[in-house]
């Protein structure tokens, strides 16, 4: 069900998907039916039939909008382009892989309006990571440096399947790879955050686009620039209006 101002905003980057993004949008229209919801799925410059699929499908899913870049920019910019697009108060994000089972993002987004204003976001947590063991075990020490260093709350920083206040995102610093930085900046901003266990599946089409050496060479600069970015915030405390 779509209407003029949604409730839900669920937002997927997508590139190179073509034969998973429509599988993955008929899912998330089941999984939010009956609610108000709007879907966003963001082509960053795909190179196959990505784009041309969405559009088709565009008549089967009313709910559905689609976003293109004309230029590959990368997962955190097309994030940022569906954030920016958005109509709803609360964003849901989700991979473009399908490996985020949509039937586990309705649970985030009500944990989400259930908690107080001072819950930005509600992370999924995967439980049973369907991945090969070099990622997982990349993953595991990655999450421990990561926590060490900013002093963040998120063991599964590698999910895509998030729920946040679009408001408290867009007050966010904007970088390259800000999507693995959520939960730190979040916290840097005065909010806190809560996790889920949610659902983890192979990926049925296409292939990764990272690979462990190619995370952990963005990794380590993102890892200084929010470093830093942490030791630049001041809080102002209470505001008051009179």
């Amino acid at each position: 069900m779509t209407v003029e101002t949604p409730e839900i905003s669920v937002v997927v980057p997508v590139h190179d998907e073509a034969g998973a993004a429509v599988p993955l949008a008929r899912e998330i229209a089941a999984a939010f039916d009956g609610r108000s919801y709007e879907m966003i799925f963001v082509d960053d410059a795909s190179r196959d039939a990505t784009l041309a699929e969405l559009k088709a499908a565009m008549a089967e899913l009313p709910a559905l909008r689609v976003l293109a870049h004309g230029t590959n920019a990368g997962q955190s910019r097309a994030v940022r382009t569906g954030v920016l697009a958005a109509r709803a108060p609360v964003v849901v994000t989700m991979d473009g892989d399908g490996q985020n089972p949509p039937a586990d993002a309705p649970r985030l987004v009500d944990a989400l309006l259930a908690a107080p204003a001072d819950v930005g976001l509600v992370g999924g947590r995967r439980a049973k990571r369907q991945d090969t063991e070099a990622k997982r075990q990349a993953s595991i020490w990655a999450n421990r440096i990561r926590r060490k260093l900013l002093g963040d709350d998120a063991d599964d920083t590698g999910c895509g399947l998030k729920a946040f206040r679009r408001d408290v995102f867009l007050r966010l610093p904007y970088f390259d790879h800000i999507h693995r930085y959520l939960p730190a900046l979040m916290i840097r901003e005065g909010f806190r955050n809560q996790y889920l266990d949610v659902d983890h599946r192979h990926r049925e089409v296409g292939r990764s686009k990272y690979t462990n050496w190619g995370r952990l060479r963005a990794s380590f600069s993102d890892l200084l620039g929010v470093m830093w970015l942490k030791t630049r915030s001041r809080r102002p405390g209470a505001i008051s209006e009179f």
